[in-house]
């Protein structure tokens, strides 16, 4: 084990009922080493968030888990999906995707990451976080509500901030910012990175990364699984597999062409990828991992 926060063949069914099951993640492999951002890419319901919940240790009640979610601190590793102890805010920190909702609507900012700090047991100081996250000091006397999408969000990153966390797993943060205040949450979180986190950031906007280069690794994410792995430079100047390539070509500044392959529904998923025509298996090429046909 290499990274802080290494995932192996991370398999998550749900039973819906009346015998379907959805294939919220398939054998899902991918480590997260200190000091870096890794993306996680692909279209809205592809399973990304999933990933998210069994990174925290917080998948849904009736989801099946496999495989394994380890977090390295110091000189022992904590099995997330075994629950063994309370990790989630002093090791792991989550930025949700939806930041106004997640703060309590009637409590200040300030209160709310004072809170937070004496949950922790930390030492820092509501105003230091948010300076830290790029926020005037008098965000501290305001309420959810009268945050803006990127004050928020940078709300979000102060308390997430609080417990000195290995980890910081970012889901969908830009999501409806427009591209000045999506730049400043990306470059926020290459700084928490730079910091010594380990960041994984979950996003559909893959203009975002081209443009900001803000990712070490890029992971490329469709139906469940992995499609391609590598360097985010590499992976994005050349493409190895046909869905990444799709991807980028229905970018505005890439072509703008259609997704030849529209998303596909988790229930009751085939082992076909409608990308190779056949079932599948990732194999190693150099730095790079791609999904190919099984032989």
């Amino acid at each position: 084990m290499t990274g802080v926060l290494s995932i192996d063949a991370l398999t998550v069914r749900i039973p819906v009922g009346r015998g379907a099951v959805v294939h919220a993640v398939t054998e899902l492999s991918l480590e997260l080493a200190a000091g870096t951002v890794t993306a996680l890419v692909g279209e809205s319901g592809c399973g990304k968030s999933m990933v998210a919940g069994a990174a925290l240790g917080a998948l849904p009640r009736e989801a099946v888990a496999t495989g394994s979610v380890r977090l390295a601190l110091g000189d022992r590793v904590v099995d997330v999906l075994a629950g063994e102890e309370s990790f989630r805010g002093r090791h792991i920190a989550l930025v949700p995707q939806s930041p106004s909702t997640h703060f309590t609507p009637v409590r200040t900012i300030g209160a709310q990451l004072a809170e937070t700090i004496a949950a922790l047991g930390t030492t820092h100081r509501p105003a230091d976080l948010v300076d830290r996250a790029g926020l005037c000091p008098t965000a501290l006397e305001l309420y959810p509500h009268e945050l803006s999408g990127g004050m928020a969000q940078r709300a979000a990153v102060a308390a997430a901030l609080a417990g000195d966390p290995a980890v910081i797993v970012a889901d969908e943060p830009t999501s409806g910012l427009d591209r000045g205040r999506t730049d400043q949450i990306g470059r926020l979180l290459r700084e928490c990175a730079d910091d010594g986190a380990a960041v994984l950031l979950i996003t559909h906007d893959l203009g975002h990364l081209l443009r900001a280069g803000i990712a070490d690794t890029l992971a490329i994410m469709y139906a469940s699984r992995l499609m391609e792995t590598g360097p985010a430079a590499e992976v994005l100047a050349d493409p190895r597999h046909d869905y990444t390539r799709d991807l980028l070509a229905a970018l505005p500044e890439r072509g703008l062409r259609p997704l030849p392959h529209p998303p596909r529904a988790l229930t009751n998923l085939s082992e076909i990828c409608p990308y190779a025509g056949a079932p599948t298996t990732l194999v190693r090429q150099g730095q790079r991992m791609i999904r190919r046909a099984r032989c």
